[in-house]
């Protein structure tokens, strides 16, 4: 049977049009071109997925490139987390690349381009140069020092290189048009003096290039075919054409720049600028978070890279900004560890239930099966004794029809165990229940082949053994933010909007097989949620991050 043929998004349109139109398919080439001032998040995934997925489709090499032109803000430390986040993702580069690889070959081309008569050095102030920017509707005006000779602009322009002048005392600008209808074309900076030491380059420069100078060229260098940006670019792609002609040699591959929309997600923000305010003042733990959009925040949460690259799938490349339900994400985890995930058995409000026909001191271990979706996941061993714990809100003295859990003379089954019924309860001076008294119907264990283990009861619980049971800290993160849109609102602080209830910390007990779980292993805590073990974890201290819930569902799945 044919498989249905996958429409191709408006990428892979333009790419299948310039194959059809003459582009050797060997002549394809794309890059992920992040800036290494923080750590990748979500929307960085949706980049990566789309150029690392169109290099697998035709089979074409992808650059990583690292767009290091403003050593005030760069650092190793997110040069490395980018590069295990796009390995972790599952995906391979071709090269590893720099800008900074190509600071002296942009700086030959900026003499040609000023000996060319097509750049100046303006030392006016920067609040001078916007005023003669103009407005969308308004053109510009000429700075005073648009008609410098080329004498004196390769004078100035190598004194700004020989750290003679002040940073923002000299920049070089592209002399272009500054009646031009789009403002980026106004004579845009192409350098700007930054005494700053470079991760890379040490000392070497202080002049840097601007992110427009460098970007085009950096592709046309490396032969990149379709430089794919996001939407606040569109506007950019004049300045990199025009950029782009001043170095073209026709018999080498002219890059083009294409745009999609930025993947923006509710409930959270996703500028670096905020999502930096978040770890510098302490709002959140660090980068990696497990509230934090950041891939490594996510990845500590529990997320898959199968779950991120199909919400990048599903969730489309669009042309227009929009922004993505984050149950749209939570429907992807849910998902992928349904199929993958072992269930175990977690208490996180216990309260005590004591069996009292079972026989005291006796334990036997019981057979549980790891997951029902994955017949391959095979079967464990869960101990059962006299006293065990129970979720305290699967019991009430008396409840209505609906209630299908543990009720005084209600029947439930313990899960992989027996049926037992409520008898009796014992409470504090408050009124809270402290402990059940149950007996249990000896011929009813689940799989045992008895015609009392096939008896239909409504309700099963999970539970633990006291005797048995291991203490482990989970830790239930909820989303960041209340509002769906926390940086949308004028008048108000995102901040504002930070949910007081996004982590609570809990004390709960677990059944013994998870001993020995390794930090970001897996697991679905049976009737609770997807759970993953933490890094904070040691050798006498187990810890858990609740990934997601079970019971909430994208309801926009069918729209």
């Amino acid at each position: 049977m044919n498989e249905e043929k996958k429409s191709l998004n408006f990428i892979e349109q333009i790419i299948e049009e310039d194959l059809a139109n003459g582009l050797p398919k060997e002549k394809l080439r794309f890059r992920f071109p992040p800036e290494p001032n923080g750590y990748l998040h979500i929307g960085h995934a949706a980049s990566i997925c789309l150029n690392f997925g169109l290099g697998l489709k035709y089979n074409a090499p992808v650059n990583l490139r690292f767009d290091d032109t403003n050593p005030a803000k760069e650092e190793q430390e997110y040069v490395d987390s980018i590069m295990y986040d796009v390995q972790w993702l599952g995906f391979k580069w071709d090269k590893v690349l720099y800008s900074s690889d190509y600071f002296q070959q942009l700086y030959d081309w900026t003499i040609a381009i000023i000996k060319d008569g097509k750049a100046y050095v303006d030392d006016q102030s920067s609040e001078q140069m916007a005023l003669q920017k103009g407005t969308p509707t308004e053109p510009g005006t000429d700075s005073p020092n648009r008609n410098r000779s080329v004498e004196e602009n390769l004078e100035l322009f190598l004194k700004m290189k020989n750290s003679e002048f002040e940073e923002g005392s000299h920049v070089l600008r592209a002399k272009i048009d500054m009646k031009h209808v789009n403002m980026h074309m106004r004579d845009p900076i192409m350098y700007r003096v930054l005494k700053k030491h470079h991760h890379r380059t040490g000392n070497d420069w202080c002049i840097y290039p601007m992110y427009d100078w460098t970007h085009g060229e950096s592709d046309y260098f490396e032969q990149i075919s379709h430089s794919i940006c996001t939407l606040e670019f569109k506007s950019h792609r004049d300045l990199y054409d025009w950029y782009v002609d001043q170095v073209y040699d026709p018999n080498l591959l002219r890059p083009k720049q294409r745009e999609f929309a930025r993947r923006n997600l509710s409930y959270t923000v996703m500028s670096k600028r905020k999502l930096l305010q978040l770890v510098e003042e302490k709002i959140v733990t660090g980068w990696d978070d497990p509230r934090m959009p950041t891939i490594s925040g996510l990845r500590r949460r529990g997320y898959t890279p199968e779950s991120l690259r199909n919400f990048s799938e599903i969730a489309g490349i669009a042309k227009r900004d929009n922004v993505t339900d984050v149950a749209l994400l939570e429907f992807c985890i849910k998902d992928h560890l349904n199929k993958t995930a072992p269930r175990v058995m977690t208490v996180l409000n216990p309260v005590k239930l004591v069996i009292t026909n079972y026989p005291e001191g006796k334990e036997e271990w019981l057979t549980a099966e790891n997951n029902q979706e994955d017949k391959r996941a095979g079967y464990r061993e869960v101990p059962f004794s006299r006293e065990i714990y129970i979720e305290q809100e699967d019991f009430q003295e008396e409840a209505n029809k609906k209630f299908f859990r543990l009720k005084l003379g209600g029947e439930v089954r313990l899960k992989n165990g027996y049926i037992i019924k409520a008898e009796s309860c014992l409470k504090d001076e408050n009124g809270e229940v402290t402990e059940i008294h149950c007996t249990y119907d000896k011929d009813s264990l689940s799989g045992s082949g008895t015609e009392a283990s096939t008896r239909k009861v409504k309700g099963t619980l999970h539970w633990v053994s006291i005797k048995h049971a291991l203490k482990a800290e989970v830790r239930v993160y909820d989303r960041l933010f209340t509002h769906e849109a926390p940086d949308s609102q004028k008048d108000k602080d995102f901040k504002e909007f930070l949910n007081p209830d996004s982590l609570t910390i809990i004390d709960a007990f677990i059944e013994p097989s998870l001993k020995e779980a390794k930090v970001l292993d897996r697991f679905q805590f049976q009737r609770l949620g997807y759970f993953c073990v933490d890094k904070d974890t040691t050798s006498t201290k187990l810890v858990f991050n609740r990934t997601v819930p079970l019971r909430d569902s994208w309801t926009k799945m069918s729209e």
